[in-house]
């Protein structure tokens, strides 16, 4: 978007672009979120920058009014494969907090003086503002979310001292710890000893099909889902977590500010929409950034839904799915080598069979150390899927030792992705690897780096899918509605489970694909 552009947005207080960039008033010295309700500054007073922690670095302080660190964040994460995107990835996962900026630069294959001059170029600030930003915004989360002690939220934010915590809340915010937790709008009553409960801004429509599809590839003890709720145990870098994720009514009165936390604005549901609500049942709080930042990519809540449908529904083949699911997410990945063991173990079976086949393999995981609500256990690590794969696993001999050879290779780090890789640098990894192809590559590019224009022309489900949709055996990639196909995917995905049997027609093609499991 050029200046006009996005001023023309300001001036319509547009919502949907709240998250995306931020408005910064010289004659104030304040920056603000797109829709802020504060009279229209002239343009010529006005500074857009791509990230909050640009404009602290300018010198501007948040404004209180329209709180623009209460959005939602920026889809741009994931359209972009560039060194920007991947690094704010690995930032917001809270690589900066457990590895330094030297742990970021080595993960992305550069020099701390290259990346700091990249994303400075690109972003308007380095990783050590970025990553204050993203624990400025945090911090807040819990101040107006919760009643944890002061020193709690500094520490669980990512701040090295609570003097850094109070700094930098200070500067950012012109405010204390204590008054910006005033700003709540429902102060919360004091919560069980370990839970933490949080709503989760969202960009809307929200469709809440992604619950379902979770639900059903739900591993017992391990992870529980209904078609309005998920929930699991995870492994954490400093140890495990328990998590629920609940699609509310509006009658949800958690704490909130009516901007994204529990208060009556766009982005939570408010009252003419649903809530979206964390309960965090144990997790250390050094862990708590990289899970909020998790749950978040695993329901794709940074995603623009307004954008995406209005690219897929100009397609005559998708507009009725579209019309039909509006706001339809992308499910994310809260582990990356977990999902890619999971894409190896659903290759080429049902839903149904991959996740009888998941289910005996977790007997290889250890028992939780937050276990609760019905969750006991992990899903094994690639090193215990490596030590008694073999006999848990059934199926044919080569898949069974294409998967161990995995498993050893993440658990000897020889094999190593993430949240910072990139569709090229995947395939560089994975195609090698025997037992891996292109549809495996796709998927995990789908669902841990939240590839937006994945087309999956292969999968069988997809092919019946578009037999769904357009009543023919043509075949179709989709192209038209780039950059956007994963989420076409996801609708076709549908369309597949909807559709009667006999409407699929038993083409050659179609006998020869078998279905993947999509795990």
């Amino acid at each position: 978007m050029d200046f006009w552009q996005r001023y023309r947005a300001i001036d319509a207080r547009d919502t949907r672009f709240d998250g995306q960039f931020f408005t910064a008033v010289r004659t104030t010295g304040i920056y603000c979120r797109p829709s802020c309700p504060a009279r229209t500054p002239k343009a010529e007073n006005v500074t857009f920058y791509e990230t909050s922690a640009a404009a602290h670095d300018a010198g501007y302080r948040a404004c209180k009014r329209c709180l623009p660190e209460a959005v939602p964040g920026t889809p741009a994460w994931n359209l972009r494969s560039d060194i920007a995107g991947r690094a704010m990835r690995l930032i917001n996962d809270g690589v900066i907090n457990r590895d330094g900026v030297e742990g970021l630069a080595s993960r992305l294959g550069y020099s701390s003086r290259q990346l700091n001059r990249i994303l400075s170029h690109e972003l308007g600030a380095g990783p050590l503002s970025l990553a204050r930003a993203s624990r400025a915004q945090t911090a807040r989360t819990l101040l107006v979310s919760t009643t944890m002690k002061l020193a709690d939220v500094a520490f669980a934010a990512g701040f090295s001292s609570v003097r850094q915590f109070n700094e930098t809340v200070a500067e950012v915010f012109d405010m204390t710890p204590t008054a910006l937790r005033s700003t709540a709008r429902h102060h919360p009553s004091a919560p069980a000893s370990t839970s933490l409960t949080l709503a989760l801004p969202y960009r809307e429509p929200f469709d809440p099909g992604v619950f379902s599809f979770l639900a059903v590839r739900a591993i017992p003890g391990i992870e529980a889902g209904t078609a309005t709720s998920y929930a699991r145990t995870l492994r954490l870098p400093h140890g495990d977590a328990r998590f629920s994720v609940e699609y509310t009514g509006a009658e949800y009165s958690g704490a909130g500010n009516g901007t994204g936390e529990g208060g009556s604005g766009r982005y939570d549901g408010g009252p003419h929409g649903r809530q979206l609500v964390l309960t965090i049942g144990a997790v250390d709080l050094r862990d708590l950034p990289a899970l909020l930042s998790r749950v978040r990519r695993l329901f794709d809540l940074d995603a623009d839904p307004v954008a995406i449908d209005g690219a897929l529904g100009s397609d005559p083949r998708l507009s009725a799915s579209v019309a039909a699911a509006p706001g339809i997410r992308l499910p994310g990945a809260l582990d990356p080598q977990e999902l890619l063991i999971r894409a190896m173990v659903g290759q080429q079976i049902t839903v149904a069979a991959a996740r009888t086949a998941l289910t005996q393999l977790a007997a290889a995981g250890s028992p939780s150390a937050a276990p609760g609500d019905g969750l006991s256990r992990l899903f094994p690590s690639p090193a215990q899927i490596a030590g008694a794969g073999a006999e848990l696993l059934r199926g044919p001999r080569r898949r069974i030792e294409s998967l161990l050879a995995v498993a050893t290779a993440l658990a000897d780090n020889t094999l190593d992705l993430g949240y910072g890789d990139d569709l090229p640098s995947l395939s560089a990894k994975l195609l090698p690897k025997p037992g891996v192809g292109p549809w495996t590559v796709g998927y995990v590019a789908m669902r841990v780096i939240g590839a937006p224009d994945i087309f999956l022309a292969n999968d069988a489900a997809v092919r019946n899918g578009i037999r769904a949709l357009s009543g023919g055996a043509s075949p179709a990639d989709f192209r038209e509605v780039s950059p956007w196909r994963s989420y076409a995917t996801m609708h076709i995905w549908r369309a597949a489970a909807a559709a009667p049997r006999t409407a699929i027609s038993r083409t050659p093609a179609a006998r020869t694909a078998r279905p993947k499991a999509t795990l």
